[in-house]
């Protein structure tokens, strides 16, 4: 099986497999339908891949109607993937005000399908997608609406920010401040849910204290590997071991030294080995820890 994945790997132009993990470990956060559309690598490959170098179980994120349909779908028929739902967003500002009211009945319904699913996201805001004012407030309404979803359903909160003036995906971590500051306003606004994570944390040491204040988990995903992660990486200096995930939010944000290709769930053995350097971790405890630290933040082990 590892020479077959190998030469689809191979064949797709993707990099290699990198050496298998001392220990199993969790994808917190990737979107294996985006994999299968943008990279053409059927999921039941990335899967076996993932498996391949130990990442042996999965968060699939949803980010629209039909993502978060097929993110249900994969928990329910893969014991080792648990689904979030959601309309990122981006897609909220796109559908508009007419379109989104049904749009969230559909992922409030999702949300009831099963233990399966366990978490709401990705939600929040993103001033980098959506720049007009209109945009922007039906942003913060949509996060609103996905906060109390969480609260009602007692699920997992799985949080997207990016400021305006982030260069984009693989242009690494956002410099500025203000869909943090809207993110954690809101936040507090509607009450912060049980369990919250940061999805691949882009903020700072300060705004770590913040959200560390309410209990939220921080996910590092590729972009702590990059030269301009200062801020990241001060921020993971100051998170508690038990508070600390990892993620590829594949097919984006490729760790060193496979930057500037496309990503999978296999290669997140990249970032978990440089976060498990900045710790001072064995990479056997940096499994174990970053393990149950998932099972913890997404309400139980699957």
């Amino acid at each position: 099986m590892n020479e077959a994945i190998r030469e689809v790997l191979a064949e797709a132009g993707l990099p290699p497999l990198p050496e298998p993990l001392a220990a199993p470990l969790v994808d917190s956060h990737t979107h294996l339908d985006t994999v299968a559309d943008i990279v053409h690598l059927d999921t039941a490959i990335s899967l076996a891949a993932a498996r391949e170098v130990g990442v042996t179980h999965i968060a699939q994120i949803g980010c629209d109607v039909e993502g978060s349909e097929f993110a249900e779908e994969l928990a329910r028929t893969h014991k080792n993937v648990i689904a979030a739902v959601a309309i990122h967003p981006n897609d909220a500002a796109r559908l508009g005000r007419k379109k989104i009211g049904a749009a969230l009945k559909h992922i409030d319904d999702l949300a009831s399908a099963g233990d399966h699913v366990r978490a709401i996201g990705e939600t929040g805001i993103d001033h980098f997608g959506t720049t007009d004012d209109e945009g922007q407030a039906l942003q913060r309404e949509v996060f609103a609406a996905h906060i109390a979803m969480a609260h009602e359903h007692g699920l997992t909160l799985a949080i997207h920010m990016r400021d305006a003036r982030n260069g984009g995906e693989g242009d690494g971590p956002t410099q500025g401040r203000q869909a943090h500051d809207d993110v954690v306003d809101v936040l507090d606004s509607e009450g912060w849910p049980e369990r919250v994570i940061m999805h691949c944390y882009s903020g700072d040491a300060d705004l770590a204290r913040i959200c560390l204040s309410h209990g939220a988990y921080l996910s590092f995903s590729g972009t702590i590997t990059f030269n301009s992660a200062g801020p990241q990486r001060d921020a993971l200096a100051i998170v508690p071991d038990d508070r600390i995930l990892v993620e590829t939010d594949a097919p984006f944000l490729t760790p060193v030294p496979r930057r500037g290709k496309r990503n999978g769930p296999y290669l997140l053995p990249h970032t978990a080995r440089f976060v498990a350097q900045q710790r001072g971790w064995d990479e056997t405890r940096a499994c174990q820890q970053l393990t149950d630290n998932a099972f913890s933040a997404y309400g139980g082990a699957w």
